[in-house]
């Protein structure tokens, strides 16, 4: 039943939602000790005992709506789910409990340095200064091409997951495009990986191979093992954006400002980064 579901799902959401979401919930339910919806009760124990409230909850959601669909469909009589998933309660959640934990400025510059002098890695220097310098989403610089730069880098498609691997999709996560307009470290990343027979739909970034460069293998063994060697806390490959994002407020950047450059709303910006920025002082007024 699940299958048909995410069949009938599939033209109307996207390729990340059915390759990674989907699947993920396939593999739930593939473990569970049961599978008959007569054992919806038991179904629902289990999950609160096996996993967080979280999961257990969206988990709960999503086969819900599996049985919706198919009640409506004529698959079963009655949909044994409804409303066990409003019956789990999340803790509230704070600002602290965002995950925003920028790297220092210091951080920032001797990741940069790790990478360009590491024996395996140094490859992916340009890239890595690349995200530092702009904030922009991981997704959004390995889809770069040359035709997208001139005064200005054109950010206006992503690489996402789908169930046939890596794939470009147009338009960005939370708008259709923006521009961000190369200052002078800009130009010299890019000028430093532009060859003389560069093609306009070449990518800017792309993998040793010549393909999009995945994601979660450079996290596990690039971006990994170069923190390890800088001796820095490991954090996620996005906090490179929230990096950028916390330098440019401290620099007494405008947060709308900010928010134009990074793809964000002005209320995102003041939430979730203005309020922590680090070093804050009181005035004495």
């Amino acid at each position: 039943m699940w299958e048909r579901y995410v069949n009938f799902k599939r033209p109307q959401v996207s390729q990340t939602t059915v390759a990674r979401d989907y699947a993920r919930y396939r593999s739930h339910i593939a473990k569970l000790p049961s599978r008959s919806l007569t054992q919806a009760i038991h179904i629902r124990n289990y999950l609160i005992a096996n996993s967080s409230p979280n999961t257990a909850k969206r988990v709960l959601t999503n086969l819900s709506s599996c049985c919706d669909w198919a009640q409506k469909s004529g698959m079963v009589s009655e949909n044994p789910f409804d409303g066990m998933s409003a019956e789990i309660k999340l803790p509230k959640s704070s600002p602290d409990d965002m995950d925003i934990d920028p790297f220092s400025r210091e951080e920032r510059d001797a990741i940069i340095v790790a990478f360009a002098n590491d024996r395996y890695y140094h490859y992916y220097t340009p890239l890595v200064k690349f995200l530092f310098f702009t904030g922009c989403r991981p997704s959004e610089a390995i889809a770069l091409q040359w035709k997208h730069i001139d005064d200005f880098v054109h950010f206006e498609q992503a690489v996402t997951f789908s169930e046939d691997g890596l794939a470009l999709k147009k338009g960005l996560k939370t708008q259709e495009k923006r521009r961000f307009r190369i200052n002078r470290q800009l130009s010299e990343i890019l000028a430093g990986v532009r060859t003389e027979d560069v093609k306009k739909d070449d990518y800017i970034f792309p993998s040793p191979e010549g393909k999009f460069i995945d994601f979660n293998n450079f996290r596990n063994r690039a971006w990994k093992s170069i923190l390890k060697k800088a001796e820095i806390p490991y954090r996620k490959l996005y906090q490179t954006r929230h990096t950028f994002i916390t330098l440019c407020l401290e620099a007494g950047i405008d947060a709308k400002d900010v928010a134009r450059l990074v793809g964000n709303s002005p209320e995102v910006i003041y939430r979730h980064y203005a309020g922590n920025k680090r070093d804050l002082q009181v005035p004495e007024l």
